[in-house]
Formats: C-alpha cells, sequence, structure tokens
C-alpha cells in the first residue's frame, strides 16, 4: 500500500481500515495488472489506465465508486447504491466477495 493511501486509512477507526484493506486486496486480485494506487482529490483510488476504482471511507461504511456496480444492483440489492451509482457496506454487513471481484474486474479490465 503506498505511504499516503497508508496514512489516510490510519486515520480510521480499525473496522473500516479493516474493510478497506479487504477491498483493496480484492482490486488487485481483480485484475491481472498492477493497479496505479493514488490519491485522487483526498480519496484513495486504484487506476488501470483511465478507469478506476475509489474506496471512500467513512466512520461506519465504505463507498464504493466503480463504473460496474449499476450493472449488479439485482445482485446487490440487500446493499444501498447512491443515486451517483456508488455502493455503500456498512460495518454490520458483509462485503459481498464474488460481486465484488466481478465489479472491480469489469470496471478496471473492461
Amino acid at each position: 500500500m503506498n505511504s499516503e493511501i497508508k496514512e489516510y486509512i490510519s486515520r480510521y477507526p480499525s473496522e473500516i481500515a479493516d474493510m478497506f484493506i479487504s477491498l483493496r486486496k480484492m482490486i488487485f486480485d481483480s485484475v491481472s495488472g498492477e493497479p496505479e494506487e493514488t490519491l485522487w482529490a483526498k480519496l484513495p483510488s486504484f487506476y488501470v489506465g483511465e478507469s478506476f476504482v475509489r474506496l471512500i471511507p467513512f466512520k461506519d461504511h465504505i463507498n464504493i465508486e466503480a463504473q460496474a456496480v449499476v450493472q449488479h444492483k439485482e445482485e446487490l440489492a440487500g446493499y444501498k447504491i447512491t443515486p451517483k451509482g456508488m455502493l455503500q457496506i456498512y460495518l454490520k454487513q458483509d462485503i459481498p466477495n464474488e460481486v465484488m471481484k466481478q465489479i472491480f474486474a469489469e470496471t478496471l479490465e473492461g
């Protein structure tokens, strides 16, 4: 994890940091190459070419900005999707691992 993102995530409760690390690992496991990891507008972002995924932590949930989220609305029925198409996963919810891997792969590798 790059030092900027490591410092950024250290400001959040350990449960959020753990969820962030799990999602980050899924991003890296979902693509063939290694995504570029950076803070974009102070938000942790993962790029493959022009495509990106953003993991935006809050005190009790993480917003996931990924283009393919809206194509998986049915599979994500128990989760909130914002009007801007971001998926919200709260601490009390399990991460839908298989769907997230698909979303990350489809978003980053088309």
